[in-house]
């Protein structure tokens, strides 16, 4: 056999495998099933993207974008609770509450630059604290003012719903010497109310205004 005639052999052999239908039919079958599968599961994926915290906040710290970091998670009827990425607002938001670091960051836990209505305050409480307040309790502070013959009177509530942003002595939780100092957060219209009882010497109490159900 001549060189010439093994040359056209190999190239006749070489068109006719790239021509061959069954080729270009496997071909066509396996690209379609694999678009098929892709689409399924593109469809069947109900993952949204959210926002997690990147580091511990406590309330009213200003939280920005750069402080986030996102999750893509399933969360089905939940996801309204929770930040979806896009939706924060530009100039980041104030924690009303302590988020945990890694934890998803819920809508109810924004508060408005613009509208911030709250500022912290440190009080040393007279009686001790409960083992329940701890940051990001949220509690309620009562006074007793003293009368004109140097009695206590019945106390009251001054302040609903203050947030403690931290305990300033944690050695001090359960004693009844002098209180612990706490910081909270409070609004502010309650805030001359808080000052006047500290400067008149009542008898403060900081108390749980709830307390988690037991299982």
């Amino acid at each position: 056999m001549s060189r010439r005639s093994g040359r056209t052999q190999s190239q006749a052999r070489a068109r006719a495998f790239v021509l061959d239908p069954r080729l270009a039919i496997g071909v066509v079958l396996v690209a379609a099933s694999v678009v098929g599968v892709v689409s399924l599961v593109a469809a069947t994926d109900d993952s949204i993207e959210v926002y997690a915290a990147g580091a511990t906040f406590t309330p009213g710290d200003r939280v920005l974008s750069s402080d986030l970091v996102v999750r893509s998670v399933k969360l089905n009827e939940a996801a309204d609770h929770y930040i979806v990425r896009g939706e924060l607002p530009e100039q980041g938001f104030v924690a009303t509450r302590s988020i945990e670091v890694g934890e998803l960051v819920p809508t109810s836990s924004l508060g408005s630059h613009d509208g911030l209505s709250l500022t912290s305050v440190v009080v040393a409480p007279q009686s001790g604290l409960s083992a329940s307040v701890a940051p990001g309790a949220s509690v309620d502070v009562w006074a007793s003012p003293e009368d004109d013959n140097g009695q206590y009177a019945a106390p009251g509530v001054i302040i609903s719903g203050a947030v403690v942003v931290r305990l300033l002595d944690d050695d001090s939780l359960v004693s009844s010497a002098q209180g612990s100092a706490i910081e909270l957060l409070v609004p502010r219209s309650r805030v001359a109310r808080l000052l006047e009882a500290m400067a008149n010497g009542d008898v403060l109490s900081v108390i749980p205004a709830n307390l988690p159900a037991e299982g």
